[in-house]
């Protein structure tokens, strides 16, 4: 059954970070803006910190298909109801350097963002002040030109503390790390109160979610959000030149269709490529906006390390926020590890950590079992302490998202299928900060070290922006190149990762974008 419903001037797909800017910005500047949101609503006042909890933020929709070397851990990275993955992320906010845009031109490897920092910072800036980042600009010595931080930084608790003193003995540097997170009370939220529950949510929106930030300035303005609206297609007309909307389910089971002026995809990078390419058309038979051929391609993901040591101290490791107290981009400079490793590191100091589930210390030791395990958690749960190796993974066109022919969602569309491997190089590079590390550790006199295997962090392109319709699938606003009205939005623009966290700068993007599309 299938019912046409009223026309608005914008439908965004996905209430997550990226969607919510721009559904701020757009309702804001007067416009008639639609949020489709697939998974089941929640507010901050349902968010309970627990780990069992912080289970039903992860995604829990249809299963995508992760194969490939290096799985991208999708289930973990991504989310799904209100706020999308923003709602669980660990707000770590770090920029981009000036060198992140340019790899290809500089060093022959990965390739060139169709922008340069320049045409980010005044968004930074802008972002940074509406949501609350906490830092110290200037002991953060890496950190590109840019306002300083409208809030002071997070507090450094025992465990950084102690773990710094390693990085220092070594003659590396560390500063407070840029959160999304409100050291004090901002613009009516409440400060943090340090206690550790960053993935379970935040009820009390100290964290920049979009539950805490965007959504409620989007649905002030005028917005609406529509829950349990799954988008099954991308709808064009006749001649194949534009995009007229969407159709989507509701919880129901109907199909509905709702006519847009704009259409902006902000889902995650691996399920707006499958839009894309299950809206084919006899115009568009590989999918839509993708005359290169390039939807899907360079799906990108950062190899992460996590080293753990055990102190004799005091480590007060329940204290802090998950993403950490402290930051050394002392290893930013991309080709300077040797022959083999390429690209920029960051390490994320101290996280605040919990007894159990997936980031709980009982994990850690995945070995032990038993009483081994009852006496090596009642010492961790005092004297553990950890830091995490954020490095940058090479754009490869051979990491793809493509759509199953075997196995469909609950509405007939075909499953993502995700292929996926970290470069040689991505993979040298995780193994310097592995070695590094563990030396960072021992020098701040650790009884023991030891370290976890390369795990996939963040999800990054699959719909990459570029200055050309033969490369890529946007141009620098997300805008695609074969639709003029038809926008992505999200990390799946970004053509290489960086060595730091993808949010800041994807807000950084969806506010320039939603910018474009306000003054068009």
């Amino acid at each position: 059954m299938q019912q046409l419903l009223e026309e608005v001037d914008v439908v965004i797909v996905g209430s997550g970070a990226a969607g919510s800017l721009m559904a701020a910005r757009l309702a804001e500047a007067g416009q008639a803006v639609v949020i489709l949101e697939a998974g089941k609503q929640r507010r901050s006042s349902d968010l309970v910190s627990s780990q069992i909890w912080a289970r039903k933020l992860k995604w829990d929709g249809e299963p995508v298909v992760d194969e490939g070397q290096h799985p991208i851990g999708y289930h973990f990275n991504t989310g799904r109801g209100t706020g999308g993955s923003a709602t669980h992320h660990y707000a770590v906010w770090p920029r981009m350097h000036p060198e992140d845009f340019s790899v290809a031109s500089d060093h022959g490897k990965g390739l060139d963002w169709p922008i340069r920092y320049r045409d980010l910072r005044k968004h930074y800036d802008l972002v940074q002040k509406e949501v609350g980042v906490s830092g110290d600009a200037e002991t953060e010595h890496w950190r590109p030109e840019g306002a300083a931080y409208p809030l002071p930084p997070v507090p450094t608790f025992a465990q950084g503390r102690i773990i710094a003193r390693g990085f220092h003995k070594l003659g590396l540097r560390t500063s407070p790390v840029p959160l999304g997170i409100t050291s004090q009370p901002y613009r009516g939220r409440g400060g943090c109160l340090w206690d550790g529950w960053c993935d379970a949510g935040c009820p009390i929106g100290a964290l920049a979610n979009p539950l805490a930030v965007y959504l409620p300035r989007a649905l002030k303005a005028g917005a609406e959000l529509r829950h349990e609206s799954c988008v099954t297609r991308i709808l064009t007309d006749t001649s194949g030149q534009r995009a007229t909307g969407v159709d989507y389910v509701t919880a129901d089971g109907k199909t509905r269709t709702l006519i847009a002026e704009n259409v902006i995809l902000a889902a995650n990078p691996v399920q707006n490529p499958r839009l894309l390419l299950a809206s084919a058309t006899k115009h568009h038979p590989q999918g839509l906006a993708n005359s290169s051929g390039r939807v899907g391609d360079y799906l990108m993901s950062h190899p992460s390390v996590s080293i753990y040591g055990l102190f004799e101290e005091q480590t007060e490791n329940f204290l802090g926020a998950t993403g950490g107290q402290l930051l050394c981009q002392d290893g930013y400079e991309k080709n300077r590890h040797g022959q083999q490793a390429f690209g920029s590191f960051q390490w994320l100091i101290a996280q605040a950590q919990k007894p159990n589930d997936l980031l709980g210390y009982a994990n850690c030791r995945p070995g032990l079992f038993g009483s081994e395990l009852t006496a090596f958690m009642q010492q961790a749960s005092s004297h553990l302490a950890t830091m995490t190796s954020v490095c940058e993974g090479l754009p490869l066109a051979s990491n793809k998202v493509r759509l199953s022919t075997q196995r469909f969602d609950s509405n007939g569309v075909p499953l993502a299928q995700v292929s996926h491997r970290f470069a040689d190089e991505s993979l040298a590079l995780a193994e310097k900060s592995r070695q590094q590390g563990e030396r960072i550790f021992e020098a701040a006199g650790a009884q023991e070290v030891w370290s976890s295997r390369v795990n996939s962090m963040h999800i990054m392109g699959g719909t990459i922006m570029g200055n050309d319709s033969g490369s890529s699938v946007t141009n620098s606003y997300g805008q695609t190149h074969d639709l003029p009205n038809l926008f992505i939005a999200g990390a799946g623009l970004f053509p290489t990762s960086g060595g730091v966290n993808p949010t800041f700068t994807l807000h950084a993007l969806a506010d320039r974008a939603a910018d474009r599309i306000a003054n068009a």
